[in-house]
C-alpha cells in the first residue's frame, strides 16, 4: 500500500528582549546558573505577573508577517504540568485566546510555490533547563531561561514531505530575524522545532495516528528525523502493527527516533485562565504601529532583487534568505555595479572563506565596501580576476584594502601591448611544433599559449590582450 506523511510543526522561537515576559530579569544567555532570577521568575508565593509589552509588540510583528489575524482581545491561561525545572508547577502560556490565528506562508517546492497554514501565533514562558551530570546520577537545574518570553508558532498539518517541513523552517527562521525579534540561535536553544507527523493511505482523508518528535536542533536533524520517522510507522503498518500516540527523542548519532513518554491530550494539562493577568487588548492603534514597524520581508526584497539588480530567481533567494546576506550585497552593489559579479564573490569566493572559518557574513574579515573596490579593480583593468583571487586571500588575512595590496606587491595588470607582443613572440618561438599544430586545426591549444604568457608574465598580462594579441600572430 502507498501511504502518504502528514507533517505539522511547532516552533517556538525565544524572542529577543532585554527581560523577561512576566518580570525584570534580564534575558542574557551565557550568565552563570541560576543569577538571572527572582521571586517571580522562582514561583515564590504571593507574586505577581507583569506582562512586557515589549514581547506582545513582536509578536504582533510575527503575526502580520504571517498573515494572521490579530485578536483584538486574548488572554494567558495556566498550563499545569510538573518537572523539574518549571518551578511554579505550570507554565503561563495561551490557550483558548492566542494573540494571532488563521495566517499563512509560502515554501518553495519541486512542484513550484506551496502555501503553509499556520493555526496560531501565541505567547509563553520558557521553563529553566536541566543540567545532567556527566558522571554521576544528578541533573542540577538552572532557572536562568525560566519565564523567558517565547514565541509559539503552530501550522497546519500541511506538509507532506521532510524537505517541505525544512523549507518551511527556513521560512520562519528568515522572518524572525528579517523582523529583528529573535537571534533564532538553535544551537543555544532560542530557535526550536517539535513534529507531528502521521501516515494514512493515499487518498484518505481520515489522518493515522500521530507521533510527536523532539529534540532536534538543525534544519538538517529536523528533516532527517521526520524521514527516519515515516520510514517507522511505514514498516510498522505493513507489518500489521499499529502506530501509538507518543512523544518520540531523535538521535542523531544513530539516526532514530525512540519512546520518550506517551503523548498528552490539552485535557491532560488542565489549562484554565490565569488569575493574576489581565486580558490583553490589542486596538487597530496597536497593530497600525507594529504594521509601521515592519521592515522589507524576504519574499519582497528576493523579487526586488531579481528586478532591480538583473538576478535569476535562485540568485536572488540565495540573497535574500538571510538578512545579513541581503544587507552586505546592497551595500556592496551600490558601490559596484557589476551586480552579477558582486553576486558571484558573495556565493563563490566570500562564502568559502566563511565557512572555513567557521563565520556568518556579518563577521566575514572582509567589509562589502573592501569587495566592492576590488571588483572596481577588476572592471577598470587594474587587475585581472586571477590576481583579484590572490588579493583577496591576502585582504582576509592582513585586514588591508584591496588598493594598498595590489601596489605594495607590485600586482598592477600589465596593458601595455607592445610589451605584451615581445613576451607572446617568446613564447610563440619557444613552442615550434605547438604552432605548427594549431595552424594544422588544432585550435584548442590557443589555451596552451595563453597559459604560456600568463605564467611568465606571473598573472600580470591583461587576458583580453593576450588572447588578441595571439590569435593576430598565429593567423599571420
Amino acid at each position: 500500500m502507498n501511504y502518504e506523511a502528514v507533517i505539522g510543526l511547532e516552533v517556538h522561537a525565544q524572542l529577543s528582549t532585554l527581560s523577561k515576559i512576566f518580570c525584570g530579569c534580564s534575558t542574557t544567555f551565557g550568565a552563570p546558573p541560576n543569577t538571572h532570577t527572582c521571586p517571580v521568575c522562582l514561583g515564590m508565593p504571593g507574586v505577581l505577573p507583569v506582562l512586557n509589552k515589549k514581547a506582545v509588540d513582536y509578536a504582533i510583528r510575527m503575526g502580520l508577517a504571517t498573515n494572521c489575524t490579530i485578536a483584538p482581545q486574548s488572554r494567558f491561561a495556566r498550563k499545569n504540568y510538573f518537572y523539574p525545572d518549571l518551578p511554579k508547577g505550570y507554565q503561563i502560556s495561551q490557550y483558548e485566546l492566542p494573540l494571532c490565528e488563521h495566517g499563512w506562508v509560502e515554501i518553495e517546492t519541486t512542484g513550484g510555490r506551496k502555501r503553509i497554514g499556520i493555526t496560531r501565533i501565541h505567547l509563553e514562558e520558557d521553563a529553566g533547563k536541566l543540567i545532567h551530570d556527566p558522571y554521576r546520577p544528578v541533573s542540577r537545574v538552572d532557572l536562568n531561561r525560566a519565564g523567558t518570553p517565547l514565541m509559539e508558532i503552530v501550522s497546519e498539518p500541511d506538509m507532506k514531505t521532510p524537505e517541505e517541513a525544512g523549507a518551511y523552517l527556513k521560512v520562519l527562521h528568515a522572518l524572525l530575524r528579517y523582523l529583528d525579534i529573535s537571534d533564532a540561535n538553535m544551537e543555544e536553544g532560542n530557535f526550536r522545532c517539535d513534529a507531528n507527523v502521521s501516515i494514512r493511505p493515499m487518498g484518505q482523508k481520515e489522518f493515522g495516528t500521530r507521533t510527536e518528535l523532539k529534540n532536534m536542533n538543525s534544519f538538517r536533524n529536523v528533516e532527517r528525523a521526520l524521514a527516519y520517522e515515516i520510514e517507522r510507522q511505514t514498516i510498522l503498518l505493513e507489518e500489521g502493527g499499529k502506530v501509538v500516540q507518543e512523544t518520540r527523542l531523535y538521535d542523531a548519532a544513530a539516526n532514530r527516533t525512540q519512546p520518550m513518554r506517551g503523548k498528552e491530550d490539552a485535557h491532560d494539562y488542565r489549562y484554565f485562565p490565569d488569575p493574576d493577568l489581565v486580558p490583553v487588548v490589542v486596538d487597530e492603534a496597536w497593530i497600525g504601529e507594529q504594521r509601521q514597524a515592519l521592515p522589507e520581508l524576504p519574499g519582497a526584497r528576493k523579487e526586488r532583487f531579481a528586478s532591480q539588480y538583473g538576478l535569476s530567481e535562485a540568485d536572488a533567494a540565495f540573497l535574500c534568505a538571510a538578512r545579513e546576506t541581503a544587507d552586505y550585497f546592497e551595500q556592496c552593489a551600490g558601490a559596484c555595479q557589476n551586480y552579477k559579479a558582486v553576486f558571484n564573490w558573495i556565493s563563490g569566493e566570500l562564502t568559502a572563506l566563511l565557512n572555513a572559518q567557521s563565520l556568518n557574513i556579518s563577521q566575514s574579515p572582509i567589509s562589502a565596501a573592501s569587495l566592492a573596490e576590488l571588483l572596481k579593480l577588476i572592471d577598470d583593468g587594474t587587475i585581472s580576476g586571477k590576481i583579484a583571487k590572490t588579493v583577496f586571500e591576502k585582504m582576509a588575512q592582513s585586514g588591508d584594502g584591496p588598493a594598498k595590496i595590489v601596489k605594495d606587491s607590485g600586482l598592477v595588470q600589465v596593458t601595455d601591448s607592445d610589451l605584451i607582443a615581445k613576451v607572446v613572440d617568446e613564447v610563440l618561438a619557444a613552442n615550434p611544433d605547438e604552432v605548427a599544430a594549431y595552424k594544422g586545426g588544432k585550435k584548442k591549444l590557443m589555451g596552451f599559449f595563453v597559459g604560456k604568457i600568463m605564467q611568465k608574465t606571473q598573472g600580470k598580462a591583461n587576458p583580453k590582450i593576450v588572447n588578441q594579441l595571439v590569435s593576430e600572430k598565429l593567423e599571420q
